[in-house]
């Protein structure tokens, strides 16, 4: 199992307990403690609390990310974003990437404990750590939780550089934090804002703060002293990629003050790629068309597409003065051998 090392085992001696009422444990969380809760913000939803073996995580050299380093607190994600690229990861807990991803939380309890050990421990360099890049560290979850001080204060206090995307206004609660490890180590904060239209937020992104709600919270932290970078993702086929679209979300992002907007069109890996198609065939059909000749058997769109995509975002940042924005950096990869045809995916 994959994720064998999630879970340490229980304590020897502990006292047995009575199951809670609550969903069947999936077979790769043995051990865990499974909550639900009567307020009206958790409605519908579990949590499994685990004691985790590790929270620093190194990402495998086959990934297209920039970093090497992150931290992971939750997994699976109360945003609900019908785009999301980790649905999949999901899977590996023996759940699924559709509505198990976005109603069954995986909450590393003693996160802060992990952290200031692995921190300490001599083999760690001090690279540069960071949260938010597989799901959101300011999700819901997190206010009841409370994971992220700890986390901040144990990087803080050993001057350890790190970064964070969110899309939680939650943040701002952790500010007095920020601004500590400001002090000390580089921090870099980033907000994800693909798009400003407010009724196509409700049904794409219907857990997460509201798009004005997050640039409000952008220029909270810059007024506060921070370059905050906003990357404008995905941007989806159809819908955010119009003109107007693209203007809009600039202009509102420059308003903001954030200091640059990086764009990154929609890539739809498998268990993101079957639980968009469903959304998309429900509430836009008439696109369907379009996406089955834009992804046709891949997880990104072509690369014609999104050089336009940049020129079109560059063209409007331009007119706000913000920074010339660029392609997310990617490490470099050795091709993939393509599936063969009986592992073609379809997008419907």
């Amino acid at each position: 199992m994959r994720w064998e090392h999630l879970a340490a085992p229980p304590v020897e001696g502990s006292p047995p307990v009575a199951a809670p009422a609550a969903p069947l444990l999936p077979l790769a969380l043995p051990g865990a403690t499974v909550r639900t809760f009567d307020t009206p913000g958790f409605a519908g939803m579990t949590f499994y609390e685990v004691r985790a073996k590790s929270i620093i995580n190194r990402v495998p050299g086959t990934s297209r990310v920039p970093f090497e380093w992150t931290v992971n607190p939750y997994r699976g994600c109360s945003h609900a974003c019908v785009y999301c690229f980790a649905r999949n990861t999901h899977t590996w807990l023996d759940l699924d990437a559709g509505a198990d991803f976005d109603r069954r939380i995986v909450v590393k309890v003693n996160a802060g404990e992990l952290i200031r050990r692995e921190l300490a421990a001599p083999r760690w360099r001090g690279a540069p750590v960071a949260m938010g890049t597989n799901v959101d560290c300011y999700q819901r979850a997190e206010g009841r939780y409370e994971l992220m001080p700890e986390i901040l204060g144990a990087l803080r206090d050993f001057a350890n550089p790190f970064s964070i995307l969110t899309k939680g206004t939650l943040i701002l609660r952790d500010l007095p934090l920020l601004r500590q490890a400001a002090e000390v180590t580089r921090v870099g904060l980033s907000f994800s804002v693909g798009f400003v239209d407010e009724t196509l937020w409700r049904t794409v992104e219907p857990g997460t703060p509201s798009p004005q709600r997050r640039l409000d919270a952008v220029r909270t932290l810059s007024d506060a002293g921070f370059d905050v970078g906003v990357l404008m993702a995905p941007v989806l086929p159809g819908l955010t990629d119009t003109d107007e679209s693209i203007e809009a979300t600039v202009a509102a992002v420059a308003a903001a003050g954030a200091t640059g907007v990086t764009p990154l069109a929609l890539h739809l890996r498998p268990g993101a790629r079957e639980w968009y198609a469903a959304w998309l065939a429900r509430e836009f059909p008439r696109l369907v068309p379009r996406y089955r000749e834009l992804f046709g058997g891949g997880s990104y769109l072509p690369a014609a597409y999104q050089r336009d995509l940049v020129a079109r975002v560059r063209t409007a940042a331009r007119r706000y003065g913000l920074p010339r924005p660029g392609v997310v950096p990617t490490r470099p990869l050795a091709p993939a051998p393509s599936p063969s045809v009986n592992e073609q995916l379809t997008l419907l």
